[in-house]
């Protein structure tokens, strides 16, 4: 292993969210005012924490969203991982893997706390992330493509930057890790390879993804 840390992106690489998260947040801002189809969402928000949704709106209609806005849209969200949520398929068998092999992994994503933990105790991955392999964009000042999150993620786990790769699917996240100083390889599955330049090495099935980490 020539890694000392693997740090994974949560929505779209260890649980199957984004197509949830994404059109329910399509139908919320149409619902507010702002038309926005399930394309632009993927486009627009994927990856990112939900500031940077409050920034873009304002920016592009000069209207704020409302002040219950992020916790609306969450109950929305939680309330569909209930019925609708399953983990990345291939993902468990990633992590059972680096776990037998003692490779320290963690978790590093753009969602709350909340979201992470909901979408782990829902799909089972619970059991494979305790509390100290668990950040999120609530710990730091600035989220995704910041490389904040990512930074300091490597830090409480022990780990220099260059030793670290992170495995995303956004390009606001493949961007992080670059300004990190981390190695990323992409996930495919639901993001066009070209939208995530600066990827290391790209991958489409979980399957491929230990190989690429040796």
């Amino acid at each position: 292993m020539r890694y000392d840390l693997v740090i994974f992106d949560n929505d779209g690489v260890l649980v199957d969210s984004e197509p949830i998260s994404n059109r329910l947040l399509a139908a919320y801002l149409t619902e507010l005012g702002h038309p926005t189809s399930y394309e632009d969402s993927i486009r627009d928000y994927m990856g990112s924490a939900m500031h940077r949704i409050h920034d873009l709106v304002q920016e592009r209609t000069g209207q704020r969203l409302p002040a219950d806005f992020d916790d609306s849209f969450h109950r929305r969200v939680f309330a569909a991982f209930e019925r609708e949520l399953e983990p990345v398929p291939g993902v468990v068998d990633v992590l059972e893997k680096l776990a037998a092999d003692g490779v320290p992994y963690c978790v590093a994503s753009s969602g709350s706390h909340e979201r992470i933990r909901v979408g782990h105790r829902k799909t089972g991955l619970d059991r494979l992330f305790d509390d100290a392999r668990i950040f999120s964009a609530q710990d730091v000042g600035r989220g995704k493509p910041a490389p904040d999150l990512f930074l300091y993620a490597a830090e409480r786990m022990g780990v220099e930057p260059a030793r670290c790769v992170v495995v995303e699917d956004s390009p606001l996240g493949v961007r992080a890790a670059v300004a990190a100083g981390m190695d990323v390889v992409g996930f495919t599955a639901m993001t066009p390879a070209d939208n995530l330049a600066g990827s290391g090495q790209l991958f489409d099935d979980m399957a491929e993804l230990a190989d690429l980490l040796r």
